[in-house]
């Protein structure tokens, strides 16, 4: 017998803010049932039969493929269904998804005309994400009741969290309906915990622009701009938080009630997150990524689901020309993937495009704080294609393979991280970017030594940092309707940005 919390059916609005407070009803309803229920089942109570409550959805129907022209939102590549038919997505955390909800609901209500519902789905919402952010009641059970919660409450669903709709392999059944949006609500939710365990910070700080990089020296040279941006009364962020959800108010600016829950981890999680935060989100985050491409495509399959504005790669690489020289800039154009990692669900043979508004704005950052205007910037900055490899000793394999693969490629630079990076972007429809630095030209015997590598970083870091956060400042100033490229979208796009 299951145990469940009233069952609110679909109802109809024209109003997002109405439809988006029902979202919440919904919502806020269920995790109180699965709380209580969990409650009960640590104490001892083996009375309740299964316990079940479902995640709300949106829902719509449209039976024509035109919409409604709006001045404001027509180029955007997002906010409207391909053509007749029933949209669907389940939907959670409406309390950090609020803004990005509201806004998707105004472009479906404005392009087509028609109204949206909004009900209890009938997907359930495992136990474990059920949770409050400190709540670790679970850990008070033994082993035996551990395993007997399979028969009391859901669990986790990998069936039903899978990527086939942003990998566009997703078939709709006869009778279903059709994706708004690229991930479900149980996916959505696994990656919101999978980003408190991996950065160490609740995904309640992440900001809409992310910069990645693959040294802690960028790291150590971003908290220490965090920290100083925290002393000007008059500066655009208002909080830096580092790992354990450490928070740094701006000076000024009152202490909140989260922040006494912030406690300096024992150690640091694997991929350290920190976050400079601004009131509108549009602050930036910053994540180590560490070394290689299978930690750059874990990280940026969970930051996904906070649908950021940008993403960008700040690291270092090798030169590949003779040309090139220590400290120098590569801006990537194009990708050559041997990273490996992404291969079932991005055939090698899709092509990872440039973005314009991005390249144009890593390039003016370089012009703006190195002060190298026009030509002249080409001496310190070359554009071109950026090899990513899953082999750190390349120069090691036989024959020279690789070596004749990447001159082939005309790649002028690489990495292990950068085409995952940019690959992920593409697949997920978050708009990406990498600016590298020359750190060592194996194939030219200026290899990678501890004290040369040591004065390059002191050298070099802070400035590549400073070019980073510059690009985003501009990104910011044309605003997000600029940013989310068409070419990022499939022929049947779901609504949702």
């Amino acid at each position: 017998m299951s145990n469940l919390p009233p069952f609110i059916a679909p109802e109809r609005f024209t109003d997002a803010n109405a439809a988006l407070a029902q979202v919440m009803r919904i919502y806020d309803g269920s995790i109180a049932h699965l709380r209580q229920a969990m409650q009960r089942f640590v104490a001892g109570d083996d009375s309740m039969g299964h316990v079940r409550a479902c995640y709300p959805l949106v829902r719509i129907h449209t039976d024509t493929v035109s919409r409604n022209f709006i001045p404001d939102s027509a180029r955007l590549s997002y906010g409207f269904v391909a053509g007749p038919g029933r949209f669907e997505t389940t939907l959670t955390r409406p309390d950090l998804y609020s803004d990005y909800y509201l806004e998707q609901f105004n472009l479906l209500l404005q392009n087509h005309g028609v109204e949206l519902e909004v009900g209890t789905s009938a997907q359930p919402i495992p136990v474990h994400f059920s949770f409050a952010e400190n709540d670790h009641v679970e850990g008070n059970l033994s082993a035996q009741r551990r395993t007997l919660m399979r028969d009391v409450f859901d669990l986790p669903d990998l069936a039903a969290m899978d990527d086939g709709i942003a990998n566009g392999t997703h078939q709709v059944r006869p009778g279903e309906p059709q994706p708004l949006a690229l991930f479900t609500a149980p996916r959505v939710d696994y990656s919101l915990h999978r980003l408190r365990h991996y950065t160490g910070t609740g995904p309640e700080h992440f900001q809409n622009f992310v910069l990645f990089t693959n040294y802690q020296f960028y790291i150590d040279e971003f908290i220490a701009l965090g920290h100083a941006a925290m002393g000007d009364p008059n500066g655009e962020y208002i909080a830096f938080v580092e790992p354990g959800n450490v928070i740094t108010r701006r000076v000024g600016l009152p202490a909140e009630a989260i922040d006494a829950l912030g406690k300096e981890p024992p150690r640091m999680p694997q991929m350290p997150g920190y976050h400079l935060v601004r009131a509108d989100r549009a602050g930036i985050t910053m994540v180590n990524i560490g070394v290689g491409p299978a930690n750059a495509k874990n990280i940026t399959d969970h930051i996904a689901v906070l649908r950021p504005h940008a993403w960008i790669m700040l690291g270092h690489c090798a030169g590949l020309r003779n040309s090139q020289q220590l400290g120098d800039y590569v801006l990537a154009h194009g990708y050559v993937r041997e990273d490996h990692v992404l291969d079932e669900e991005l055939p090698l043979w899709v092509p990872i495009p440039a973005l314009a508004e991005i390249q144009v704005a890593l390039e003016q950052a370089v012009a703006d704080i190195t002060q190298i205007k026009g030509a002249a910037l080409k001496s310190i900055m070359r554009t071109g294609t950026v090899a990513s490899t899953d082999n750190r000793n390349w120069e090691l394999l036989p024959d020279n393979q690789p070596q004749r693969r990447f001159s082939q490629s005309r790649a002028v630079a690489l990495d292990m991280e950068s085409a995952t990076i940019a690959a992920n972007g593409f697949r997920f429809r978050v708009p990406y970017g990498t600016l590298l630095c020359v750190s060592d030209k194996p194939l030219h015997g200026e290899i990678k030594l501890p004290g040369m590598a040591n004065h390059f970083y002191r050298e070099r870091v802070d400035q590549h940092l400073r070019i980073g956060m510059r690009a985003v400042e501009l990104l910011r100033a044309q605003g997000s309707e600029q940013l989310h490229s068409r070419k990022l979208r499939s022929f049947s796009e779901v609504a949702f940005q």
